[in-house]
């Protein structure tokens, strides 16, 4: 696959990440949900990390990925796929949170999730290319 595709992949995920957590910040805790895990998860005490709302953090990563797509160059590959696997890592930390600490499920927090599996591999190839 080329550079410009993967960049555009990595631009794609990074702006539905990036949406998903603009409305989780917005909902202020009371997101739409489906599940009904949504109140549950936003309101337990792994919604922040350092008084830092985790749906900030995430709106962070997001947008730098989304930045480090719009590069070609070096640093930003390696960058982008610095974040890619460390926004992986705490997604996986956090969906371990909702099932095993929280026994509840966020549908919002699961599509972010999903969003950062795809998003590693893709961040991870423009390195390896």
């Amino acid at each position: 696959m080329t550079d410009a595709r993967l960049r555009a992949a990595v631009a794609v995920f990074a702006a539905a990440g990036a949406g998903i957590a603009a409305y989780l910040l917005a909902a202020r805790g009371t997101p739409v949900c489906s599940t009904g895990g949504c109140e549950l998860v936003q309101g337990s005490r792994y919604a922040h990390v350092l008084g830092i709302p985790v749906a900030a953090l995430g709106l962070a990563a997001y947008l730098t990925l989304f930045a480090t797509a719009l590069s070609q160059s070096e640093p930003a590959r390696a960058a982008g796929a610095a974040v890619a696997l460390a926004t992986l890592a705490f997604s996986v930390y956090l969906l371990v949170v909702q099932l095993a600490v929280i026994g509840a499920v966020c549908e919002w927090c699961l599509a972010s999730e999903a969003i950062a599996a795809l998003l590693a591999p893709a961040a991870a190839l423009r390195v390896v290319q």
